[in-house]
């Protein structure tokens, strides 16, 4: 996966990136389709109509679960995620957050 700003603010970082916030409540965008392979899975935005590749079943398995969490810090808790771990995770959900795959879910 691409390299990607982890700024903390949540807010847009370097280029107009969208920062990814640890805190927040993030889910699959409503309009992306994930479809599980054997590597994996294939991930499909029916809007922009990108298709990212989830090469690592655990990233499959946190990026499922992001809806069940109250914030992606505890998504990356309950996933068994190390410490020396979290940069590699952190990374991919940064990229999916930039490309539009996942989303910050309104907090109720």
């Amino acid at each position: 996966m691409t390299t990607a700003s982890t700024s903390a603010s949540g807010g847009r970082g370097a280029a107009g990136r969208t920062s990814f916030d640890l805190s927040r409540p993030w889910r699959v965008n409503p309009s992306v389709a994930i479809r599980p392979e054997p590597f994996g899975a294939l991930l499909y935005h029916f809007g922009t109509r990108k298709l990212s590749f989830l090469k690592n079943l655990v990233v499959v398995d946190l990026v499922q679960s992001l809806a069940e969490h109250r914030d992606a810090e505890s998504a990356l808790a309950a996933a068994g995620i190390t410490d020396d771990q979290r940069p590699l995770y952190l990374q991919a959900l940064t990229a999916l957050a930039e490309s539009g795959m996942i989303t910050v879910r309104d907090e109720k």
